[in-house]
């Protein structure tokens, strides 16, 4: 896009930055005139939608010699390689009607399934071998391997029907003698028929339950400061379920492509399947891929008129029942990005997350017989277009009409356009940058050999600390779910199973308050400085929840240093708040200004915290705040020297840590990174984010070196200083305490695990209600493992 935007011409560019959402038509108008005269722009549409230049088709020679690549490594029993040829021979071989392409496409899934019986792979081989009997019924080789891996099951009845057939289709002698071999083995095993449950990801699973018994019902309204958001006119309870909803639309993130699954985006199995007609997507199953390409289930008018409907009115009412579209006609999520063209591969997700959109809105005009002249869905979301930046509404224009353009080849004359239609594109593409919901999955991270869902933890094995990473792996748009507001302190907690988005309430809602999730930045994670900055960079707004409108004690020391005078606990900070309006503070690096801060949601309790609080509001005094200046005493520190001297710190512990995964570690890297860590804890403040992650990454390079001891030290520490930036009940608190449960199972000390797992799978339940251990399966494994069922030997 770089060259089209390079040629667009100044009096062109300068007419789309100063330009409003009232211009949009005769902008778009201009710059597609100027394009459509332009060749590099119809080079452009060439390379990304032409299916003789496309990099995505099918390649029958291609796959084959993937093909003789994975036999090769078979032979040479390099399993895994093997495997991963095997893979990718499908994802280029056709699915023709001649005879090579008949065999070719069962041949790999019956080597993929050979090579994955080598790996103990006995699911997902099964899997394989049912895929090449549907493509080749007649295949007597696939039966054969279904029958051999069927015996491995001890699924001994189903073994020999399997091997029966391949016997009656089996045209060699020495292939019949193997298989009659094969059946005189089975005939002498035990005649009992073991039954192993066989888990076909060809049959997902119906997702979590979502009938709690708590029923709540909300409300859409106007308020003065935040616009539309959510309420009910009830209260609602803790973990209360109150919203569950599909999305309009999704895409994978490109960095996922080739770990997820492309429609449920569940992470891929051994035995993935591809789209087709091109070689983008995988998919964990033929349901997901076929559900890909049969798309969502939705009437596009009805759904986006109901919806109008409601907010006008200013009530929309939800429950916690599904929210899904009511027609039952299939629309195509993907049809329309393949067939050879490789547009959907090249542009950015966001981009063509609107593209489904618009090709849905096509679709289901041309389902109902309505004019192929089409405008573009009219969704009643919100845009910033008027405050985008000039290089962000010349990339909207540039974006939209190569869309169109390859939407255009796709549906080819059934397909016309309307004089709004490119400016209608433009704001949907605005719509879908600031209403796209990140869909995350939980990862287990450097557990992951020692802790699995079926396996449980042992203690024997050191070096294992579970930790959890939240991966971003699609981005989806939800129109109920749009309507949430976002709050630095949220009092929802949203998560997914599949496409599927949940929101449950963490605290006690009165009724008519604000219900509220985080869009990303929260108060104990960021200050708000930078809180204020990503949401107005994201999102073009200016936060004024609760959090934003008062500064609040984790604001003042979360990224702060503490008071050179060793007997004062004030802190010093970076950067300088002003207070412009009497309920909101603004925060800016540069200048300096009185404020008056605030101590809410401190515990009674936490005698640190309320020590250290009342340095910041001794005889109620408004409070100036300077860089480099403690706030209490108004003692000076070199600030540069400070952040500079931290930053070395820090980065030395990071090296510890990487270096710990290297058997053989010598005390001068342990020495260093103590001597680092005492640096930090002598220059930042004792509440600090930056102390708590150097103790942190201590312990997790002390649990990989198998020092326990100092593991749980650490850890122990950096959960402290967690648990004053956030609330005691908060998520963070919870991942942290499983890492500690990891250690303490090193440790042998069980009792203490027990205790420490009831602490966070009591939070974790406050979040996940009763969907706790199918979002986070180690926590399942956890749960047995201190309950006796897994531990090792110390």
């Amino acid at each position: 896009m770089e060259r089209l935007k390079s040629a667009v011409p100044a009096d062109i560019r300068r007419a789309v930055g100063e330009g409003t959402t009232r211009d949009l038509p005769s902008t778009t108008s201009l710059l597609l005139a100027f394009l459509d005269d332009l060749p590099l722009f119809h080079q452009v549409i060439g390379e990304l939608a032409d299916p003789e230049l496309a990099l995505c088709r099918k390649d029958k020679g291609r796959a084959a010699e993937l093909k003789g690549r994975g036999n090769a490594c078979f032979s040479r029993r390099e399993f895994e390689q093997a495997l991963g040829f095997y893979s990718q021979a499908l994802r280029y071989a056709p699915i023709s009607s001649d005879g090579t392409g008949d065999i070719l496409v069962p041949a790999l899934y019956v080597n993929r399934a050979s090579t994955m019986h080598k790996l103990g792979l006995l699911e997902e081989c099964l899997r394989d071998c049912d895929r090449a009997i549907s493509v080749s019924p007649n295949y007597a080789k696939a039966w054969y391997r279904r029958g051999m891996v069927n015996a491995s099951l001890k699924n001994y009845s189903s073994a020999m029907h399997d091997l029966e057939v391949a016997l009656s289709m089996e045209v060699t002698s020495s292939g019949k003698s193997n298989i009659e071999q094969e059946l005189k083995l089975i005939l002498l095993k035990p005649q009992c028929v073991n039954k192993v449950g066989r888990s076909s990801s060809d049959c997902k699973d119906a997702g979590l339950a979502h009938t709690d018994a708590h029923k709540v019902v909300l409300e859409c309204i106007a308020t003065p400061n935040k616009g539309r958001g959510m309420t009910s006119p009830d209260d609602i309870p803790p973990t209360s379920l109150i919203h569950v909803e599909d999305p309009l639309a999704a895409i994978i993130l490109k960095s996922c492509r080739e770990t997820h699954c492309h429609y449920c985006f569940s992470e891929a199995p051994a035995d993935v399947v591809f789209c087709p007609l091109c070689t983008i997507p995988v998919y964990c199953s033929r349901k997901c891929q076929e559900q890909a390409v049969g798309g969502i289930s939705w009437n596009q008018d009805t759904y986006l008129e109901s919806n109008s409907n409601a907010v006008d009115l200013g009530i929309l009412s939800l429950t916690s029942t599904r929210c899904k579209a009511t027609d039952s006609k299939q629309i195509a999520e993907h049809r329309h990005e393949c067939g050879g063209a490789h547009w959907a591969a090249v542009l950015p997700a966001d981009i063509v997350l609107a593209g489904r959109l618009m090709a849905q809105y096509i679709d289901s005009r041309m389902l109902t017989g309505k004019s192929s002249a089409i405008s573009g869905p009219k969704m009643d979301l919100i845009q910033h277009y008027d405050v985008d930046s000039p290089t962000s509404k010349l990339e909207s224009h540039i974006y939209a009409i190569v869309l169109l353009s390859c939407l255009q080849k796709h549906y080819k004359s059934d397909l016309s356009w309307k004089e709004e239609t490119l400016a209608q594109m433009v704001l949907l593409i605005c719509q879908v940058k600031v209403n796209s919901i990140a869909i995350v999955c939980m990862k287990s991270m450097d557990g992951s050999q020692g802790l699995t869902e079926n396996k449980g933890y042992s203690a024997a094995d050191d070096g294992v600390m579970c930790s959890v990473e939240q991966v971003k792996v699609a981005q989806a748009i939800y129109m109920s779910g749009s309507l949430f507001n976002h709050s630095c302190r949220p009092n929802v907690h949203s998560y997914f199973h599949s496409r599927t988005l949940f929101l449950r309430s963490t605290t006690y809602i009165k009724s008519g308050s604000p219900v509220e999730l985080s869009y990303g930045p929260q108060a104990g994670e960021m200050n708000l400085v930078k809180r204020q900055k990503s949401l107005q960079e994201n999102y073009k707004f200016s936060c004024q929840c609760s959090s934003c409108s008062e500064l609040h004690l984790s604001d003042l020391v979360i990224d702060s240093f503490c008071c050179p005078q060793s007997s004062c606990l004030g802190a010093v900070s970076e950067s300088t708040c002003y207070k412009s309006e009497e309920n909101c503070v603004h925060v800016s690096i540069d200048e300096s200004d009185i404020c008056k801060l605030s101590l809410p949601h401190v515990s009674k309790v936490d005698e640190d915290i309320e020590k250290v609080g009342k340095l910041f509001f001794r005889n109620n005094a408004d409070l100036k705040i300077d860089p480099g200046y403690c706030m209490s005493c108004r003692s000076q520190i070199n600030l540069s020297s400070a952040v500079a001297t931290s930053e070395k710190a820090a980065s030395k512990i990071n090296r510890f840590k990487e270096l710990a995964v290297i058997d053989g570690i010598s005390e001068i890297p342990i020495t260093d990174a103590l001597q680092s860590l005492q640096q930090i804890k002598k220059l930042r403040h004792p509440y600090s984010k930056a102390l708590a992650q150097a103790e942190d990454a201590i312990a997790e390079a002390f649990a990989k070196i198998g020092d326990q001891e100092q593991a749980r030290k650490h850890c122990e520490a950096s959960i402290m200083i967690l648990k004053k930036l956030y609330h005691p009940k908060h998520i963070a608190i919870a991942h942290e305490l499983i890492k500690l449960v990891s250690i303490e199972l090193s440790l042998g000390d069980r009792a203490s695990a027990a205790a420490t797992f009831a602490q966070a799978k009591a939070i974790f339940s406050l979040y996940y209600g009763p969907d706790v251990e199918r979002i986070l399966p180690y926590v399942d494994a956890l749960k047995r493992t201190v309950s006796g069922g897994f531990i090792g030997a110390p």
